[in-house]
Formats: structure tokens, C-alpha cells, sequence
């Protein structure tokens, strides 16, 4: 039997932990009847998750055969329900047992749902394909008149909240169109809450005015110091007993770590999000054979202090860097092995049909550019420099696998 690489998920920390130990092996001229690479993941996409909050899904899916095949990396369908660290084995919830040689753990993050009352029941959300999928086809049935029929409320003002409000007034325009109804912007509400006094301010001073340019554009009414006690099929309840109608309520109340992490020993160092930290190689210390890579991972991003953060940013470097590792360390080349940095840190906020804003630095004191300049960059991210080559192209997927961080885009030119 041939040694085995598994890797659990298929996000953008999966995915490429598999291409890296593909490129890896490639490098060293292993046959795969020696080491075979196994990822496991519960469909057979690639989600190009950050697109979620876009009306068109579509281009959000990928085929994983499209980008393992060419590789040779074998794909499972399943998800992870037990990990036996001493036997090396994983446990699939259909009760189908794979051993490993070595593990990178690349399950990723969800939405972390507080416990309010009727949110999990009638709240919808951005956070997965079939989320924003179940979305869609809420808003696309939308037309029984009635209080709040043309209303939507999103619950959180992070980055994920603010990127679906300003998405909303369209489309509720266009559910309005469906239904055969007149564009009257003054019949559609959209409402974002958050308990911070200012949604948006977590972007840093700097981003602040053009988020609210945007608000402001895109018909989004922000609402700080706002708690929701109670949701319900027509609409929201605050703490202190205001009642808000609305037939859409989305849930953008932040992430935490794939329940994967948890399977793991409760010895194991985790941050507040649950996620495991790893050395600078990758590696779930203690647990020797366990790297862990994208959202389920905590490393240092630099000597500052600074750690990553749940991002494709961090999540496509640190699977590139998981995989070449994990083969690194399969093969006893333990030299070649390669640590991880990413000590420049951007963001780039989609606002809708008024642009975006681009900021750089941990601290997102620098606007780098805001409005339509952005808005370029952002649409270069989302619809190019976060896919995998396409074609089925072997050589071009075990490049793009190269352990490497990849430099901070530029606001003009080519990707």
C-alpha cells in the first residue's frame, strides 16, 4: 500500500495544501504508487467562497476533478466525523476509515450563529454556496404583499454584512421586476444592525467615509448600538422591544473554526475562534504528522504579534506552504521545508455598485484607493487571482502550487 497524504476540505487552504504536496512529490520525482494524496470534501466543488454575496453563483463553483485530476490527487466525498491521531486514521460520518502518514487539517470556519431565538430557523446567510443558494431562491419567491414584503435586514457590520447590504437594494429591485411590480425605490428597505456604535468603524478611520458614501449610494440604512433579541419569519426583534418588519434577515455575525478542530485533544493551544495553533512550519504541535492550514489554523503572520486572519489572503498561502511541508516531512527532507510569513496585510471591501475601498496595513490606517479604482481590484480578486488555473493544465496548477506568498495586488495593471 502506498503512503497517504490526506487532506480534509477542499476550500482555498485545502485545495492548494493538496496541489503543494502534489508539487512537491512531482519535484522529487515520487511515483504515486509510493505516496498517494487524498482530499476529502463533502461535494465535489472547489467554493469560491468570498463570492457568496454576489446575486450570480455560478462562477462561485469549481470542480475539484478540474484542478485534482491533472495532479493526480484522488478526491473522497465525505465529511470527517472522528480523528484518531494514534492510529493515524480519520473516520468519514458514512463510517468508510482512511489511514494517513500525514494529516493537514484544512476544514476551514462557519458562521457563528449567536443564540438568539429564531435566527437559526428563519435567518438566512452568505457563509456557503448552499447558504447563499437558499438566499437566492428566498428572494427570487419573493412578491405576496404584505408589511415588510420588500424589507431586509443583515445582522452584523463586518466586512461580510456590509459587502451583501450594499448588494441588497438591487436585488430586491430585481426580485420587485420578477414579481412584475414598478422599481420604486421607496418601497425597499434595506437595515443593517450592529451592537458596535458605528458599523464599519472595524475597517479602520480611514475606510469610514467611503463606507458611508456607499451607504448612502446603495440605500443602506446602518444602525449601531442595535441588539436583535428575536427573529422571526416576518422580521426582528430588538432588545429593549422595538419591532422591525422584514421578510429577509441575514445573518453576518462572524466565523469560527470548523467543529473539526474540536475533535482534536482539548491539551491542544487554541485562540478565541477556535482554531488551532500551528508552529511556523504548519505543523499542530504535539501531534506529530498534523498540519493545519486556512481558517481552522492559527499561526504568526510576522514577528510583530500579528496572526493570520480567516481570508483567502492567508488561507491559499498557508495550504501551499501546509501541503509542500507535509511532503517535506513525509520524505525526511525536513531541510526543505519552508516556514510561513505574510507580514503584508490588505483589505479590499466590495460597496456595492459605488466601488469598494482598499486599504493596507494590520491596522488599515492607509487608504490605498476607494471608489471604482478599488472596485477593479476587487473584481480582479474575486473573478481571477484567487482561481486556479484553468484547462486542466498540470503544469500551470503545480506552479501556481509553489510555496510562496504571493505580492499584495496593485491597484492598476494585470493580475
Amino acid at each position: 500500500m502506498p503512503q497517504r497524504i490526506l487532506v480534509i476540505g477542499g476550500g482555498f487552504a485545502g485545495l492548494w495544501a493538496a496541489a503543494g504536496a502534489a508539487r512537491a512529490l512531482d519535484a522529487a520525482d515520487v511515483p504515486p504508487e509510493q505516496v498517494e494524496i487524498a482530499l476529502v470534501n463533502p461535494d465535489p466543488f472547489h467554493a469560491i467562497r468570498v463570492r457568496c454575496y454576489e446575486a450570480a453563483l455560478d462562477p462561485a463553483r469549481v470542480p475539484l476533478d478540474a484542478v485534482l485530476g491533472p495532479i493526480g490527487v484522488r478526491r473522497i466525498e465525505g465529511m470527517a466525523s472522528a480523528i484518531d491521531t494514534g492510529r493515524r486514521a480519520v473516520t468519514l460520518r458514512d463510517r468508510t476509515v482512511l489511514a494517513y502518514d500525514r494529516l493537514i487539517l484544512a476544514a476551514g470556519s462557519q458562521l457563528w450563529r449567536p443564540p438568539v431565538p429564531g435566527l437559526a430557523e428563519h435567518g438566512f446567510d452568505v457563509d456557503t454556496l448552499v447558504g447563499a443558494a437558499r438566499l437566492a431562491a428566498h428572494m427570487d419567491a419573493l412578491g405576496e404583499p404584505g408589511e415588510g414584503a420588500w424589507s431586509a435586514i443583515v445582522i452584523g457590520g463586518g466586512l461580510v454584512g456590509i459587502e451583501i447590504a450594499c448588494e441588497l437594494r438591487e436585488r430586491l429591485g430585481a426580485a420587485r421586476a420578477r414579481a412584475g411590480l414598478p422599481d420604486n425605490a421607496a418601497a425597499i428597505r434595506v437595515l443593517l444592525l450592529d451592537h458596535a456604535a458605528e458599523p464599519g468603524a472595524g475597517m479602520g478611520a480611514a475606510a469610514l467615509p467611503a463606507i458611508r458614501a456607499a451607504f448612502a449610494a446603495t440605500g443602506v440604512t446602518a444602525r449601531g448600538g442595535a441588539r436583535v433579541a428575536a427573529v422571526d419569519e416576518a422580521g426582528v426583534m430588538l432588545e429593549g422591544g422595538e419591532r422591525i418588519a422584514a421578510r429577509t434577515v441575514i445573518a453576518a455575525t462572524g466565523m469560527r473554526a470548523s467543529p473539526l478542530a474540536a475533535l482534536l485533544p482539548e491539551s491542544l493551544a487554541r485562540d478565541r475562534l477556535g482554531r488551532l495553533k500551528v508552529d511556523g512550519f504548519l505543523q499542530v504541535a504535539a501531534l506529530p504528522g498534523v498540519f493545519a492550514a486556512g481558517d481552522i489554523a492559527c499561526a504568526a503572520a510576522d514577528d510583530l504579534g500579528h496572526e493570520t486572519v480567516m481570508s483567502c489572503q492567508h488561507a491559499r498561502p498557508m495550504g501551499r506552504i501546509a501541503g509542500h511541508n507535509a511532503a517535506c516531512d513525509l520524505l525526511g527532507r525536513a531541510g526543505d521545508r519552508v516556514r510561513f510569513a505574510a507580514p503584508d496585510y490588505v483589505t479590499i471591501l466590495d460597496l456595492g455598485s459605488w466601488g469598494a475601498v482598499h486599504t493596507g496595513g494590520w491596522d488599515r490606517a492607509a487608504l490605498v484607493a476607494s471608489g471604482a479604482e478599488a472596485k477593479a481590484v476587487k473584481q480582479r480578486i474575486n473573478a481571477q487571482r484567487i482561481y486556479p488555473p484553468p484547462g486542466g493544465d498540470r503544469a500551470a496548477i503545480l506552479e501556481a502550487a509553489a510555496p510562496v506568498i504571493q505580492a499584495a495586488p496593485a491597484t492598476r495593471g494585470t493580475r
